[in-house]
């Protein structure tokens, strides 16, 4: 029996040692920890990346969400709209700005944006739109770029889990007024410990975030705005410069595990994989199948060393953290419905085809179990 576990992230140590070794002794001798050029360069080389002209870097993920909102002036009273699935971060950078987030159902296809339904959710209050592209999908960008021209609306892409991905050719962070990405280490360009970043070609955008991420101050000790400390450190910065080299090529790997996942679940009974919209290039971030007995698939899988995870099992609007809001269950169905139903299975720029089967064998093994037990084992 193989072990395999989600995502180990130690290959991905072993395979630039020395480059990051590298970089790390680079960043001890020079003395500059925080800001520095380090950080100039990776936020020149991933927005060029993105196809944007700026990058800011920040703590995390969540952060650069939160500033991005706070730079396009949405706060007290205001509305934007959310995706009904998602990391929760993404509408607690909403409550963060001050602003109430206001949830969309998802495409059941994709779990992205349904775009048909943002209209009908806009009210006078609403200032924004947060399109997340999910699992390292992109959202479909157009329709909801309509509804935010139509309506004068923000559109910010939450970028966090799709670092590469392309969109009618066209590359995530590039498309709406700005993106946000974290780099936490599990991420397709994964830190060692939490990053994030803003990448925008709005120049107004980037100057206001660059003032918020440092205590509201261009100057030291000279502050504008009551600001934030979320600066991304010169170490991170550099140990990002050298997986940034190497992005593509590890997105490459993914679409690889990808298809071979693809190949070898397709027809299998109850189970969906994954929707790729014509219009959409992955970087499978994750890669989420649905199963109307999720929890059992998990614990057969489980027994084979197969170690599997649930992106995510409760959406943001039935926790705790949204309670006061008051929605009941079965008020975003496709939302709560996905949330019943998606596993995702190990995926990784350093998972080869040898695992990739043996995990696909696991679920087969699973599927011929259930087949054999309905028909009474004849």
């Amino acid at each position: 029996m193989m072990n395999i576990p989600f995502l180990d992230l130690r290959p991905a140590y072993d395979e630039l040692r020395d480059d990051l070794d590298a970089a790390y002794r680079r960043v001890m001798a020079s003395g500059r920890y925080v800001h520095g050029p380090e950080l100039e360069a990776f936020e020149r080389e991933f927005a060029a990346y993105c196809g944007a002209r700026h990058g800011v870097g920040v703590g995390n993920g969540l952060d650069a969400l939160h500033l991005v909102l706070r730079a396009c002036g949405i706060g007290e009273g205001d509305e934007v709209l959310v995706p009904a699935t998602t990391f929760v971060a993404t509408w607690l950078a909403v409550t963060y700005a001050g602003a109430t987030p206001v949830p969309v159902d998802c495409d059941p296809r994709t779990q992205t944006l349904d775009p048909a339904l943002l209209g009908p959710a806009v009210s006078p209050r609403t200032r924004a739109i947060i399109a997340v592209h999910l699992f390292g999908q992109s959202a479909d960008m157009d329709p909801i770029l309509a509804v935010g021209r139509r309506f004068g609306l923000a559109v910010i892409e939450d970028a966090a889990q799709a670092h590469g991905a392309d969109y009618k050719g066209r590359r995530v962070g590039s498309l709406g007024d700005a993106a946000a990405f974290s780099f936490y280490p599990s991420k397709n360009l994964g830190a060692l410990g939490d990053a994030g970043a803003v990448v925008t070609s709005d120049d107004a955008i980037a100057a206001r975030v660059r003032l918020l991420r440092d205590y509201g101050s261009r100057e030291k000790y000279h502050h504008e705005v009551p600001g934030f400390n979320s600066r991304l450190d010169a170490l991170q910065a550099a140990l990002l410069r050298v997986k940034l080299r190497h992005l593509d090529a590890w997105n490459a790997r993914r679409r690889a595990a990808a298809q071979r996942y693809l190949r070898a679940l397709a027809d299998l009974p109850d189970l969906e994989l994954p929707h790729v919209p014509d219009w959409s290039d992955p970087v499978w971030h994750l890669f989420v199948v649905r199963h109307p007995r999720r929890d059992e698939l998990r614990t057969a899988l489980r027994g084979h060393g197969v170690e599997t995870l649930v992106h995510y099992p409760v959406p943001p609007h039935l926790s705790p953290a949204y309670a006061t809001r008051g929605w009941a269950s079965g008020a975003f169905p496709e939302a709560e419905a996905f949330a019943r139903t998606c596993v995702s299975l190990p995926i990784g720029p350093h998972m080869g085809p040898a695992e990739c089967q043996y995990v696909a064998s696991a679920v087969d093994a699973y599927a011929r179990s259930r087949r054999a037990a309905l028909s009474g084992g004849d």
